[in-house]
């Protein structure tokens, strides 16, 4: 997909080993984010940004994402005031995938379910979950109205 807001990469050697961020949307003009704990790295949610969402991100150093479902740019935190301060962006050889090393402001919580982490629970080999963060350090009924 072409974008206006990023520069398209001449060459595979551009994408790879080149010094200009090209990032490369796929067709619905998204790209997979990864937000990790800066200072642990912990995985903490999983996300799209688009070309906005993520020249929003690089601006301003909070991160922004794409909501497909609401088909809307989202200030991570706006709402919870859990704001998702960038640390570094890193981008995968392709630059198709980007990994997002954060800071949760607020109680930190970056999962709507007042988790630290979206990722609380674990898959078996039986196909069953076993929750391992049960802690919840906001309530999300009270921040977002709803469970």
């Amino acid at each position: 997909m072409t974008d206006t807001l990023f520069p398209q990469p001449a060459s595979i050697a551009d994408i790879e080993e080149g010094g200009e961020f090209a990032p490369r949307f796929d067709d619905a003009g998204l790209i997979p984010a990864m937000a990790i704990d800066a200072a642990t790295n912990a995985p903490l949610m999983f996300a799209f940004m688009n070309s906005e969402s993520l020249a929003l991100s690089l601006e301003t150093g909070l991160a922004h994402y794409y909501s497909r479902s609401r088909k809307s740019l989202w200030k991570k935190g706006e709402t919870s005031g859990q704001l998702q301060h960038i640390e570094r962006i890193r981008t995968d050889c392709d630059q198709d995938i980007l990994v997002l090393e954060v800071r949760v402001a607020g109680d930190g919580a970056a999962c709507h379910t007042g988790r630290a982490s979206c990722f609380y629970r674990e898959v078996n080999r039986d196909r069953s979950l076993t929750t391992i963060d049960n802690v919840r350090k906001i309530d999300p009924e009270a921040t977002y109205g709803k469970k």
